[in-house]
This record gives C-alpha cells, structure tokens and sequence, in this order.
C-alpha cells in the first residue's frame, strides 16, 4: 500500500477507485501507469425487466463461474 500525496493526486488527476500498475524495467527504473476507473458508467440506462429466473437452472446451462 502507498499514499500519494494529495497535490500529485489532483495534478495526476488520480481519484476514488483508480488503480495503479507499477512495473520495473531490467534496469531497475520505476514506471507507474494510472488506470482510471470509470464509475457510473451504467447511471444512464433505464432498468429493464428481465422476468423471473432461476440461478440454479441457469448455472446448469452454462456452468458456474
């Protein structure tokens, strides 16, 4: 776990849920990329009724994850 100070975080434009993939090169150099989590992606979508189901029959179809 790291903390990044709040100042690199607003010029990095790093917020809530972001994650970051550090690596290392054969040299040993640190590169960190930022992957931006989009939240709220599904906001804008109406519900939709999809009727009644049954989880176990369906596992069955398909199997489990």
């Amino acid at each position: 776990m790291v903390t990044i100070p709040a100042d690199i975080r607003r010029d990095l434009n790093i917020g809530p849920g972001d994650k970051l993939r550090w690596n290392t090169d054969e040299d040993g150099d640190l590169t960190v990329e930022i992957i931006h989590q989009r939240e709220g992606v599904f906001d804008d979508f109406e519900p939709v009724d999809a009727g009644e189901t049954n989880a176990v029959e369906v596992e069955g179809q398909f199997g489990a994850e």
